[in-house]
């Protein structure tokens, strides 16, 4: 019984926090002003362009995992955009950073969620599971 619970609970729960945290982070992209978020980028050598494709990424994807669509899509998505964060501007701070610089243990910590969610796919309250009828593998 205790099994059951957690394969149900646990994947759905990873799936909605993800979402929210990436929700959260694209929401807080377009309150800066994507003009600021785009000048931020540009002065990190990263193409100012970018700054709207994460900030819609984000918004668009965290809701989408948190009713648990296209999950292992926007998870793979999510992979990408935390790796080309790290590699960009997060890598020369280490892992825990330094000074007031942020490390990339947090990016590090979303892809392995990420990377759950892609392999796992969704659980079964989700979505995906409704649209699809996909009995999920986490089970």
């Amino acid at each position: 019984m205790i099994f059951m619970i957690k394969n149900t609970w646990v994947p759905t729960l990873l799936r909605v926090v993800l979402g929210i945290i990436f929700l959260a982070h694209g929401i807080s992209k377009f309150q800066m002003g994507l003009g600021n978020v785009e000048a931020w980028f540009s002065s990190m050598g990263v193409p100012g362009f970018m700054a709207y494709v994460a900030a819609i990424a984000e918004v668009v994807g965290g809701i989408m995992l948190i009713i648990g669509l296209l999950t292992r899509v926007v998870s793979a998505l999510f992979i990408v955009l935390m790796i080309g964060a790290i590699v960009t501007v997060k890598l020369s701070a280490g892992l825990l950073g330094h000074d007031q610089v942020a490390g990339y243990e947090l990016e590090l910590s979303l892809i392995l969620i990420s990377v759950y969610l892609l392999a796992s796919g969704p659980a079964s309250l989700s979505v995906d599971r409704l649209i699809f009828n996909k009995r999920s593998a986490v089970q």
